[in-house]
């Protein structure tokens, strides 16, 4: 799955648009799904979107309103990434994504132990991963290569993948 990400992100970056990679490396002592996971890999990345969407939404949307980050703490089997616009909503605007990848058929409940009410509420999608059975220094290994590509695109050529319509 990281494979596929890893190229979805390279074909949609380029023109100083794209996906910018600004950390990935290990992270420890962070507890995360009530202390179960606390060490894994943390991404912080920055989404600019501007020649993503059409011409008129760029033209009556406020400077950095197009710009997403997202922050994850992979300590696989459990995810928890969070996506937030800090330079126009501030803390108004953040949606956090759980995920737990489990050995089963997809009927274990309540995995991400949410509480009532908001556990009838959730959906959840589940795939197989590509990389399963990579090492964890395969994947950094893989991160960093991606990485430094993606930052190449973004700088230079035109912008790549997924366009609004031509202005």
């Amino acid at each position: 799955m990281k494979e596929l990400l890893a190229e979805a992100s390279k074909n949609e970056t380029g023109g100083g648009e794209g996906i910018e990679v600004l950390k990935n490396e290990p992270f420890s002592n962070h507890p995360l799904l009530g202390g179960k996971y606390s060490s894994g890999q943390y991404t912080y990345k920055i989404y600019h979107l501007a020649s993503k969407v059409p011409s008129f939404i760029r033209l009556l949307a406020p400077k950095n309103s197009l710009e997403s980050h997202e922050e994850a703490w992979n300590a696989y089997p459990y995810c928890k990434t969070v996506i937030m616009n800090p330079k126009y909503m501030k803390e108004n605007f953040r949606v956090i994504i759980d995920s737990l990848h489990l050995q089963d058929a997809g009927n274990s409940e309540n995995v991400s132990q949410i509480l009532e009410p908001k556990f009838n509420q959730c959906q959840v999608f589940c795939w197989m991963d590509r990389w399963h059975g990579l090492t964890m220094e395969d994947i950094r290994a893989i991160e960093d290569k991606v990485k430094e590509e993606l930052d190449k695109q973004r700088q230079e050529g035109e912008v790549r993948g997924t366009r609004a319509d031509s202005d």
